[in-house]
């Protein structure tokens, strides 16, 4: 994957266009289908590999990284996760409306290195800081809210886990995901710029 500087994207400044809009939404409500299986189905499924389970934590956090790789634009990030953490309540998600806290924070977090980079530069070392972000903040927020009680031990290696989840599923999984869309042709108009590893 490409670490090259890339040149600068006027476009990733602009402001909003409608099919950013309706293309940030898609991916939310695609992952809200996700998010809703993943935690009622697979989750309880992974139950059984204890600690090991949040390697595989990242499928909640590929929105906040994916819909600012293709939208490229301040809140993308956010903006995705929300409405994927909002579909997997409509649907029923097992934790409730938390999930929509659990969005805000997660999207945040992940906005931070696009933020950095001004949303121009979109770099395997950028995609991977966002994914860690995620996942620390998701660590945390777990920490807070249902697993006070667990030894820092145990709580430290959880956090390692999900930051390689970050890693691994995460930021490889958004980067595949934002080729292959590009490679399909659906994100005409969304190419970005000379130099991003999409």
């Amino acid at each position: 994957m490409s670490s090259a500087t890339p040149t600068a994207d006027p476009g990733a400044r602009a402001g909003w266009r409608t099919r950013d809009v309706v293309v940030t939404a898609v991916i939310g409500v695609a992952f809200g289908v996700v998010f809703w299986a993943w935690g009622n189905v697979v989750w309880p499924a992974l139950a059984f590999l204890g600690p090991l389970q949040n390697l595989l934590y990242g499928p909640w956090l590929i929105p906040a990284v994916l819909a600012p790789l293709v939208i490229r634009r301040p809140g993308a990030g956010v903006f995705a996760e929300v409405v994927a953490a909002s579909v997997s309540a409509i649907l029923g998600s097992q934790w409730g409306v938390i999930v929509l806290l659990y969005g805000v924070v997660q999207g945040l977090a992940a906005e931070i290195p696009f933020l950095a980079t001004r949303y121009r530069v979109f770099t395997w070392p950028v995609v991977v800081a966002a994914g860690v972000l995620a996942a620390v903040a998701a660590w945390l927020l777990d920490w807070a809210f249902y697993f006070a009680a667990v030894d820092v031990e145990t709580q430290l290696l959880v956090g390692v886990l999900m930051a390689l989840s970050g890693i691994v599923v995460v930021a490889g999984g958004s980067l595949f995901l934002a080729r292959a869309l590009r490679d399909a042709g659906v994100l005409e108009g969304f190419d970005g710029p000379e130099g991003s590893p999409t």
